[in-house]
């Protein structure tokens, strides 16, 4: 197993090691960003409002599924974790193997169901008459691509098991340019409107899937399947399942929230929807930062379970709460001071309803962003020990509080209505979370 591709994060100074991992997954997931920000700034401000809001009307579906593939093969990457730690390739290769199977044939199931019953799912969120059939279109192309979603992450999170974080990163940024300057030539020049932009969206994804499966056939040898060691393995499906289920399931709850709180947002008209789409881009920046430092820190402790370094286990959660702070403080001052700025960016200076509704919420939002910090590295540690119930139960706490919390006061305090919903669904977590991390910690060897 002697690979420069790979990295060994069971020994060696803890704070550089995390900070080196998680960096490229921070970095690569701002790419990634990029493609649904690229569409909606290019979409607002060549097509206009209404486009912008068939876009955050469609936004909480596709991001269901995108995150439904992205929670199965981050139960995926945990078991890849444990296996590489203690040095099991064997085991390792049975993992990956079983993985492409069973996740490539329901990601093809996914794809059938969500092409054929996009409209009805955007109807049932009261999607408003003169948007819903651009975002239905959009919805359909994207979930096309929805298979390339897929190979690109089982191969990321099959790199990143081993500790190798920066190489789905280079391949991430090319696809993110290309998605860009395929933004502009789609929508800008050729005129082909919302759907040019789901195109280019899907395009760029299948780059980064061709970069990503090339790549480890030609860098890491012993990930080269022979014919008869491409198998699904049923014993290991059960394991995969029991990982996979619960964390998809907690990414499914996670943005299931988010389509059912765009619910309590589209009655109050298109200017809040795309108000409340352009936040949420914003959100989704500083969020994906502190979710990151969470994966970080669960392959650093998946590794070390692996190995039985617990005391690495308790210094490592450490190292990752102060990076969850210090970054969260930095971006509540960036967010706060600039949110007009930010609201221009995605509008002009034209739909100045739009931007007023976005600030108000964003200067708000940006005092509370040190609450996911903290949620998400309790998160991180969770899923690194392999207690996957844990971490869906405090999404499911979180969800249903701040759903509620969402239809009850919307109506009253209009967008900025769901900053206040998302601040108590934080604070009904953490008050989950705190004393099952106190009992679990004491469990944790010296």
């Amino acid at each position: 197993m002697n690979n420069k591709n790979v990295v060994d994060l069971t020994r060696g100074a803890i704070t550089p090691q995390i900070i080196h991992f998680t960096l490229p997954l921070i970095i690569g997931n701002f790419f990634l960003l990029t493609y649904n920000a690229a569409d909606s700034v290019i979409v607002g401000r060549f097509i206009g409002a209404h486009a912008l809001a068939a876009l955050g009307a469609a936004s909480p579906v596709m991001n269901i599924m995108l995150f439904l593939i992205v929670g199965i093969c981050l139960g995926m990457s945990v078991l890849m974790g444990n296996f590489f730690g203690n040095s099991d390739l064997a085991s390792l290769k049975k993992v990956i193997s079983t993985s492409l199977i069973s996740g490539g044939l329901f990601t093809l199931f996914i794809v059938i169901l969500g092409f054929f019953f996009s409209h009805s799912i955007l109807s049932l969120m009261n999607t408003p008459s003169e948007i819903i059939d651009d975002a239905t279109s959009y919805l359909q192309i994207i979930f096309i691509g929805l298979f390339f979603t897929f190979i690109y992450n089982i191969y990321a999170s099959t790199l990143r098991s081993m500790g190798n974080s920066k190489v789905s990163l280079y391949f991430l940024g090319a696809s993110a340019v290309l998605n860009v300057v395929l933004d502009l030539l789609f929508v800008a020049v050729w005129e082909q409107g919302i759907e040019g932009a789901a195109w280019a969206t899907v395009i760029a994804e299948a780059a980064a899937a061709l970069f990503c499966v090339v790549y480890v056939r030609i860098k890491i040898p012993f990930l080269r399947f022979k014919n008869n060691e491409f198998i699904l393995d049923r014993d290991l499906l059960r394991v995969i399942v029991g990982y996979s289920f619960v964390t998809a399931t907690q990414q499914i709850t996670l943005h299931l929230g988010k389509l059912l709180v765009q619910g309590a947002v589209n009655p109050l008209g298109v200017f809040a929807i795309a108000a409340f789409n352009a936040v949420t881009r914003v959100d989704d920046f500083v969020m994906i930062v502190q979710q990151n430092i969470s994966h970080g820190i669960t392959g650093f402790l998946a590794q070390n379970k692996g190995k039985g370094n617990f005391s690495r286990i308790r210094k490592g959660f450490w190292v990752g709460v102060k990076l969850e702070v210090i970054y969260s403080l930095i971006m509540t001052v960036i967010v706060f001071v600039f949110a007009k700025e930010i609201m221009i960016l995605f509008m002009g200076n034209g739909a100045s309803e739009v931007v007023e509704a976005g600030i108000q919420y964003l200067q708000l939002m940006a005092f509370l962003y040190l609450l996911p910090g903290i949620t998400n590295i309790f998160q991180g540690y969770f899923r690194g020990l392999g207690k996957m119930k844990i971490t869906l139960n405090s999404t499911l706490v979180q969800i249903v509080v701040r759903v509620s919390a969402a239809y009850l006061i919307a109506s009253y305090f209009g967008v900025k209505g769901i900053a206040l919903a998302c601040l108590i669904g934080w604070i009904f977590m953490l008050g989950y979370q705190i004393p099952v991390l106190t009992k679990t910690w004491k469990k944790v060897k010296l």
